[in-house]
């Protein structure tokens, strides 16, 4: 599996341009909305947004070997009480995975990436490349779910496809 320092960018890029188009979409809706239990793995609009931003935090930790969001996967539903606090932190997570992606070369990715995994409870040792994979494929797994129980609320959601993302962002 071989992917490139360019692919981290332009996952990054699309991270960004998503969650910068999201944050009008969250901010539209009332705090039933956000709160609803909407039958998703992490319940509603707010739990499943709280738990993407865990998921990037994480694993941009563990990447760039900065501040980590502490708490496990059963914490990450309620890592923001509300968007005031969710928003700039998400900002700044954007800011980070946008910089570890601009300093990451080709190299790296063929090698091997090892963390302690709380959820396994012991240490991880996977391709370096598919780890990165992962965090990308989490953000857009979680973003589909966002998508759904938007539409759900009856309202719009962001334009999602990569295709689709605007040359600068």
């Amino acid at each position: 599996m071989m992917i490139t320092g360019a692919y981290a960018r332009e996952m990054a890029r699309y991270n960004r341009w998503q969650n910068s188009q999201l944050f009008g979409f969250l901010q539209a809706l009332s705090p039933e909305d956000l709160n609803k239990d909407r039958g998703a793995f992490f319940g509603s609009i707010k739990g499943t947004a709280n738990h993407l931003l865990w998921g990037n935090w994480i694993w941009i930790s563990r990447f760039d070997k900065g501040e980590g969001p502490g708490g496990g996967i059963p914490e990450s539903v309620s890592l923001c009480s509300d968007l005031a606090e969710w928003l700039p932190l998400c900002e700044r997570i954007d800011t980070r995975i946008s910089e570890w992606a601009d300093s990451l070369g080709d190299a790296p990715l063929t090698g091997e990436f090892t963390w302690f995994s709380a959820a396994k409870e012991a240490d991880v040792t996977l391709p370096y490349a598919q780890c990165v994979i992962h965090m990308f494929n989490h953000q857009t797994h979680h973003r589909g779910q966002l998508h759904q129980m938007l539409t759900e609320t009856g309202s719009a959601a962001p334009v999602s496809d990569l295709v689709f993302m605007p040359k600068e962002t």
